[in-house]
């Protein structure tokens, strides 16, 4: 029996007033429905709409944002409801899971306080004080909240990102809702904290029964966690299909362009990046808003903007949609083409051996006001790990493992803390000022967030030139130089007169990149450079990255928690676990034999693309969060956290007590993991994919 339909939203419309009031449409007639026990995902590049519809659900879009058309939530219409009978919903009948929890929470209030919040407002009679304690911390048992006393005791920001996600998540089912919007719950964490929240989410849809529109720039989480999708463009829905049958046979060239975009963990494939960027608000038409960018747009496209139509529940707006029938991205989309090579050999152009960094602990205010700190916040361990001329080494591990830490302590070119840092074969710690200002140019970085590193008082010309000038360069050799590189990177001579602002943050990121490459590197270090765009963008940098590596082009250290994309970009892949490195080798021995305990957890959490293939893993959810930086204590650090660790029986006293240090299965093959019982030796080993023992964590 066809469960019923809880949400039916029809010909949505939200706008927004521009500096002289004129409505920009950022949604354009939306609608869907969802029935009770249901998760439709809504997908999509940044700004088409997404976020907007989510939050015109629940009333909760910016003063002044104007809202039409329908949204029945079992019967009773949302949109227009008066502001008092619009709050007494929320959080009874329909929740919400916002992408940044330390926002949404209230920063002056512990956890557990405003989770008892939402039970006192909404219940009736309302619960007495005890109730709505052992109420809470029901709730974050149930979404798996290690230790939930004391989590509940806790203030939000000392909480970890995927804890104050699974608490916002307990706080949303609090009262039963039917109906719960996730707005990316999981984009900014790492693939073990995903995982985690994902299991949260769905263990507390099944256990509400609640109907879930997960909104997500994700396709793996999708594949994994969806039963319909909903793909949206400049402001419409321009796809909708079942899952699997949205994923085997796309309708709509910009759903396939999409899907061509999304790095796999199980294989390398081409990427195929969608040219150009989708329209503002307000710029859409006349015709499909897609057309500009399509390459099977037609004089027709540009006339009348096509309507959702097909059938068998799967629709989509185009007025070719048969087009695309035996056809792949990389048959519409230019494709990312393998790089020519040379390949890396020789001695190592970075060699970082037993490096540990600490950072000092704040002490007690009085402590503080003198300056005097108490302690210390140990962020790498011991760290070893060497990158070849043209070779692509990614770094990779949890938030806090101190992949960070060892970017900036060897981009720093002085004498580390502990160990030994040699680039180019100098070591840093014996480094003339001469030396350091040689060595300089030699190696560039490139951030996470552009912004962070780009002027936007300068012009882009001034930007890539500035580090040519800190070379000394000849002027006329700057001027020809700088168009070179941005063509180099994908913009045009024309762009160096502009401000970054004027850029998206695809865009800004080239821009960055053409910095970094102005004085010809040797090394490039990279931060996490495409976690924070879009998977369409993503691709094109992607494919930016690995042209670069055609000829002698430079070595590059790639910090990233996206084991997807290192598959794509690098040859050998170094994993770090709390300010340790557990295993390292080349990215085939890594991924498909991963030794250590951790890697394999961190493989089996990064969802697939493919709905029938991610249904069918099992994921390992690793219990329990990393070690604190100023937790110190012997033998292996994972233990806590371990599946192999709570098999064992007297040999766990072997990890408790000793350090393990990187050993290789092969000595030729290079594939090393500091792990007491690696997988695939004598000892305990854990079966690929199966789940983990529930077990306490080491103190």
């Amino acid at each position: 029996m066809t469960a019923p339909t809880v949400l039916d939203v029809r010909d949505l419309h939200v706008s927004y007033a521009d500096a002289s009031g004129a409505a920009l449409p950022v949604v354009r007639g939306v609608g869907f429905s969802l029935r009770r026990g249901e998760v439709l995902g809504l997908v999509g590049e940044s700004g088409a709409g997404k976020t907007a519809t989510a939050l015109a659900l629940l009333g909760l879009l910016p003063p002044g944002a104007r809202t039409s058309g329908s949204a029945r939530l079992l019967g009773t219409e949302l949109i227009g409801l008066p502001v008092r009978e619009l709050a007494g919903l929320r959080g009874r009948r329909i929740a919400m899971v916002f992408q940044d929890p330390l926002a949404a929470f209230n920063p002056a209030q512990r956890v557990g306080d405003q989770i008892g919040e939402a039970l006192r407002i909404h219940q009736r009679p309302r619960p007495r004080r005890e109730s709505v304690r052992r109420r809470v911390l029901e709730l974050l048992e149930g979404v798996r909240v290690p230790d939930p006393v004391r989590s509940a005791r806790s203030y939000p920001h000392e909480l970890s990102g995927g804890l104050r996600q699974r608490a916002m998540i307990a706080m949303a089912i609090a009262n039963d809702p039917d109906v719960i919007v996730a707005d990316e719950p999981t984009s900014a964490l790492d693939a073990t904290v995903q995982a985690q929240v994902l299991d949260a989410l769905d263990s507390a849809r099944r256990a509400t029964g609640a109907a879930l529109l997960l909104v997500s720039h994700d396709l793996g989480v999708i594949a994994g966690a969806a039963d319909r999708v909903a793909v949206m463009y400049a402001g419409r829905i321009v796809e909708t299909a079942p899952v699997d049958a949205l994923f085997a046979a796309p309708r709509m060239p910009y759903t396939l362009g999409l899907l061509g975009s999304v790095p796999r963990l199980d294989t390398a494939v081409p990427l195929t990046p969608v040219p150009g960027v989708p329209p503002a608000p307000g710029r859409a038409g006349p015709g499909c808003a897609f057309a500009p960018r399509c390459p099977l747009a037609s004089a027709a496209c540009l006339e009348v903007e096509p309507e959702l139509t097909g059938a068998q529940d799967h629709l989509a707006a185009c007025v070719r949609p048969g087009a695309l029938a035996g056809r792949s991205a990389t048959d519409l989309f230019p494709a990312s083409a393998p790089a020519r090579r040379i390949p890396p050999g020789g001695a190592p152009l970075l060699r970082v051996t037993g490096l540990a960094k600490s950072y000092p602990l704040p002490g007690r205010p009085a402590a503080r006001l003198r300056r005097r700190p108490e302690g210390t916040r140990l962020a790498v361990e011991r760290v070893d790990l060497e990158v070849r001329r043209g070779e692509t080494v990614a770094l990779v591990g949890e938030s806090g493992s101190g992949k960070t830490s060892t970017l900036m302590e060897i981009i720093a070119l002085g004498p580390p803390e502990s160990g030994s840092i040699e680039i180019a074969g100098y070591d840093t710690s014996a480094l003339s000022r001469s030396d350091v200002r040689r060595l300089r140019g030699s190696v560039q970085i490139l951030v996470q967030d552009p912004m962070a590193s780009l002027d936007p008082r300068m012009r882009v010309a001034d930007l890539v030139a500035e580090p040519l000038r800190a070379q000394r360069f000849p002027r006329d050799a700057i001027a020809a130089r700088v168009p070179e590189l941005l063509r180099r990177v994908g913009l045009e001579a024309a762009d160096a007169e502009l401000r970054p602002h004027r850029f998206s943050g695809g865009q800004r990121q080239r821009i960055a990149l053409a910095r970094a490459l102005a004085v010809g590197p040797e090394l490039l270090l990279l931060d996490e450079p495409v976690s924070a765009l879009d998977v369409s963008v993503q691709a094109g940098i992607l494919d930016l990255l690995r042209r670069l590596r055609e000829g002698h082009g430079p070595a590059c250290l790639f910090v990233t928690h996206d084991l997807a994309v290192v598959r794509q970009i690098a040859d050998r892949v170094v994993v770090m676990y709390g300010g340790r490195t557990v295993e390292s080798g080349s990215v085939a021995d890594v991924f498909d034999r991963p030794r250590h305990p951790y890697t394999r957890a961190l493989l089996s959490a990064v969802p697939l693309p493919d709905p029938p293939a991610e249904r069918a893993r099992a994921r390992i959810v690793l219990p329990g969060e990393p070690p604190g930086a100023a937790e110190r204590s012997a033998g292996c650090r994972f233990r806590g956290r371990c599946p192999v660790y709570a098999t064992l029986g007297a040999e766990r006293t072997r990890c408790e007590r000793e350090t393990p240090v990187p050993v290789g299965a092969d000595p030729l093959a290079g594939h090393t993991a500091a792990c007491h019982f690696p997988h695939g030796t004598e000892g305990a080993s854990l079966r690929l994919g199966s789940e983990p023992e529930e077990h306490p964590p080491v103190r």
